[in-house]
């Protein structure tokens, strides 16, 4: 529940916040969700040292952490195009991808440290993490949005503006569509490794080693990211990634969890040079009137693929067991493989020397 109240508001929410970017001062959209997300995590911190909390505070605790991430993720991206000459975006990208691996890297293993200590201390560290951040945004001086126009359009027009948009750009079209079904590839394939490991006799500590090994391949792929960046159009690279989920089949054939695992580790290494370059490619060629929405749109897409893919691997884990669930969900990526190999949308995406030629107008 606590999990579901997170995600559920990034979906709920992300067409109304990303308007709400393009409409209003994008700073200030991104300080009033960090100083919302520290006051609820430092009132959950000092009710803890208080004793204990109830669970309906914990639930309400993630509704705003969600919402506020939310509104704070689309104003995000239209403050990096701000900020970040066309030129450097995908590197910029890339850069926020190896710190997002470094995250879930570390971020488990410090949370059981800091939880160790004390229960209110993550949610202490938390909150000034948030305050931090409100700090660095206050500092950052360049302007996050270009002078706009005052617009005269209701909300509904706004936010069908930037669905007209993704629709009518072949290539983030296709992609908001292939990573709605990836992800829900992705995360039953993450519920199935645990699993698997729990049911094959591995402590929580060697299942959470294998999580952590996914998570690395993600921090090295992030760093990899430049060089392919370089080297291949974005259309390639998401395609190549594609291909790397229907390995996770080998697991029918030989059902052990480190097989399991070796071939998810070549999913982790191929995310984060599929999410730069695809990140950078959608900011270079999005209006900046538009960033916010757009962000918006192709992160509803995608969320709603999440809950599916969790929930559909969970049911088919209780009936019909490991093999045929994996297999499924390798059948299921083999199809979003032939999909992008065959669609023109990825293959004629431009290459990374010609990407000035779709550059949006600033």
């Amino acid at each position: 529940m606590v999990a579901f109240a997170r995600t559920a508001p990034i979906a709920a929410f992300s067409l109304l916040a990303g308007a709400a970017a393009d409409h209003t001062d994008r700073k200030a959209v991104m300080v009033c969700a960090d100083a919302a997300r520290a006051a609820v995590t430092g009132a959950l911190a000092l009710v803890l040292l208080g004793g204990s909390a109830p669970f309906g505070a914990i639930v309400a605790v993630a509704l705003v952490e969600g919402t506020g991430y939310a509104f704070f993720a689309p104003a995000a991206s239209g403050a990096l195009r701000s900020v970040v000459p066309p030129p450097q975006l995908g590197d910029a990208a890339g850069a926020e991808q190896a710190r997002l691996a470094t995250v879930r890297l570390a971020g488990p293993l410090i949370g059981g440290v800091l939880y160790g200590i004390g229960r209110a201390v993550p949610f202490v560290v938390d909150a000034a993490s948030y305050v931090c951040s409100l700090a660095s945004i206050l500092l950052i001086r360049t302007p996050f949005q270009e002078v706009r126009e005052p617009e005269a359009e209701s909300l509904r027009a706004r936010v069908g503006a930037g669905v007209r948009f993704v629709w009518a750009q072949p290539f983030l079209r296709t992609v908001a569509l292939i990573f709605s079904l990836l992800n829900a590839v992705a995360l039953g394939s993450l519920l199935a490794l645990v699993v698997v490991g729990r049911g094959q006799g591995l402590s929580s500590g060697e299942v959470g080693a294998l999580v952590a090994a996914f998570g690395a391949a993600m921090l090295l792929g992030s760093l990899a990211s430049p060089l392919a960046r370089r080297r291949l159009a974005p259309g390639v690279i998401l395609v190549l990634e594609l291909w790397t989920w229907p390995l996770t089949g080998a697991f029918v054939l030989w059902p052990d969890v480190y097989v399991l695992a070796a071939a998810m580790t070549a999913c982790g290494f191929a995310i984060p040079i599929t999410d730069s370059a695809v990140i950078g490619y959608r900011l270079a060629i999005t209006p900046d009137r538009l960033v916010g929405r757009v962000a918006g749109v192709q992160t509803t897409t995608i969320v709603i693929g999440a809950p599916l893919g969790s929930l559909g691997a969970g049911v088919l884990l209780d009936g019909v067991g490991a093999r045929a669930t994996i297999g499924a969900l390798a059948a299921m990526a083999l199809g979003l493989a032939v999909w992008g190999t065959l669609s023109p949308a990825l293959r004629f995406a431009p290459k990374p020397g010609r990407l000035e030629e779709v550059t949006a107008p600033r």
